[in-house]
């Protein structure tokens, strides 16, 4: 079995999740997956970002799941949608 290195924190999140699990005595694997979850939400917040400043007129495109194929989408709804999933995944990190 490959042993799980600790991570490193270079910043008040990560700082953050690392002493919120370590005061809890959780496993690695909690540990881990709490890390990728703040990546994720990261990544969610880069996007909210990116679309809350396109220009209007600029076309915002959905990739189907699982699959190379795009659909075009209104900017709004991708937007809110986003937001909307960024809220759900910060809420799931708290309640771990």
């Amino acid at each position: 079995m490959s042993e799980s290195r600790p991570l490193r924190s270079h910043d008040a999140g990560h700082r953050k999740i690392i002493k919120h699990l370590r005061d809890k005595r959780t496993r690695n694997d909690d540990y881990n997956q709490a890390f990728l979850e703040h990546n994720s939400i990261k990544e969610q917040k880069v996007v909210v970002d990116e679309l809350s400043n396109l220009r209007k007129n600029r076309k915002v495109y959905i990739q189907q799941k699982n699959s190379n194929i795009f659909f075009l989408a209104d900017r709004g709804q991708t937007l809110g949608s986003c937001k909307k999933e960024l809220d759900n995944m910060k809420k799931e990190l708290q309640d771990m």
